[in-house]
């Protein structure tokens, strides 16, 4: 039944073994959500982020079913909540509103770069974020085209030791994902943590060099977001600008390369 309800929302299919036979739809957009807890979400749902949404942007669920998204976008933990995914993809539809907007949630809450290899386990969440991720784009992949990757991870990575060797990392992230999505040139939009911990500067100073090392890729600026008292994980208001925020870059990169 659920997956009769996803054909109908999105394609007007009657079945999904019909839909897998075709090839992905072109106007089916998807992005991938990665890194760790800010991606994943920390902020309450609360309010109006209750029913914030967009009947054009789906999300595919824990079992790999898409709906239309709402928060939390993610599953990681039960304290999952309010993330950058949801507005980030409400504003990528309203740039192109002919197409439908899916978002593939893989973020792991408190996972280390180091964690993001292929077959590295994380035992906090007993998950293997990067191979799990992989399984659901490629899944994801068969109804749509990636688009683009937003990524918020680094508090895991922030002491002056770690912070050495990020970007090294994250390049060889960055080359592996737009390996499995099969196009060298997909935009990757990263984000600062947030400046209200004077040891995330380090940080912060490292990861805006990014798109002079990688091409095709972005920073999100984190200035004058809060946190939600935790001195840790962004508040839902400064999530979902962020979320706005990731939206800007990745559509600067996307006219980039168009050109």
């Amino acid at each position: 039944m659920k997956n009769c309800i996803y054909i109908l929302l999105l394609c007007g299919i009657t079945t999904l073994s019909a839909r897998a036979q075709q090839q992905p739809a072109p106007n089916f957009e998807l992005y991938i959500l990665a890194g760790q807890s800010n991606m994943a979400g920390r902020g309450y749902v609360t309010g109006d982020f209750k029913t914030e949404g967009n009947d054009k942007v789906y999300m595919l669920t824990k079992d790999n079913t898409w709906i239309v998204a709402k928060h939390p976008v993610h599953f990681d933990k039960a304290i999952a909540g309010v993330g950058p995914g949801l507005a980030f993809g409400i504003a990528m539809e309203k740039e192109n509103p002919k197409v439908k907007i899916g978002l593939i949630p893989t973020a792991v809450g408190g996972s280390p770069i180091e964690h993001w290899l292929p077959g590295a386990y994380d035992p906090a969440t007993k998950t293997h974020p990067y191979d799990d991720a992989v399984v659901r784009i490629k899944e994801a992949m068969k109804y749509g085209v990636i688009k683009g990757i937003i990524w918020h991870q680094g508090e895991a990575n922030s002491t002056p030791e770690k912070v050495k060797l990020y970007l090294a990392q994250l390049k060889e992230l960055i080359e592996r994902f737009r390996a499995l999505a099969n196009n060298p040139n997909l935009p990757f939009v990263a984000g600062e943590l947030g400046r209200y911990r004077p040891e995330f500067a380090t940080f912060n100073s490292e990861i805006v060099k990014l798109p002079a090392m990688v091409p095709y890729t972005a920073v999100a600026t984190s200035e004058g977001l809060v946190h939600r008292g935790d001195t840790l994980h962004f508040d839902s208001p400064s999530a979902d600008e962020f979320g706005k925020r990731y939206a800007k870059k990745m559509i600067e990169l996307q006219k980039t390369i168009k050109k």
